[in-house]
């Protein structure tokens, strides 16, 4: 049975908006096929890892059971962001008309 402690550390490893890419097929009969990349949504008390998947479904991830990796976390989204931002404002890369 998992504790409290497991639980918050997959929500701190797999935060809201984390993107993922599933690296085997689910064994579910309406899996997600592998490659399908997806959008964490949340992570319940069993530490299961709710998803969207970009083609529609909504199946969670069981860590160490299913496989797959991150592709980036929202913070990592978040600082991108700023600093396109930033580059814009200081005038690189943007174009006027």
């Amino acid at each position: 049975m998992n504790n409290r402690n497991q639980v918050e550390r997959i929500k701190n490893m797999y935060p809201i908006g984390t993107r993922i890419e599933l690296l085997s097929a689910m064994d579910d009969m309406q899996g997600v096929e592998r490659g399908t990349k997806g959008t964490v949504i949340g992570v319940d008390d069993i530490c299961t890892i709710h998803m969207k998947w970009d083609n529609g479904r909504g199946l969670g991830l069981i860590p160490g059971e299913d496989k797959f990796k991150v592709l980036s976390r929202p913070q990592e989204e978040l600082e991108k962001s700023e600093n396109h931002a930033k580059e814009q404002s200081q005038g690189m890369g943007g174009m006027s008309l």
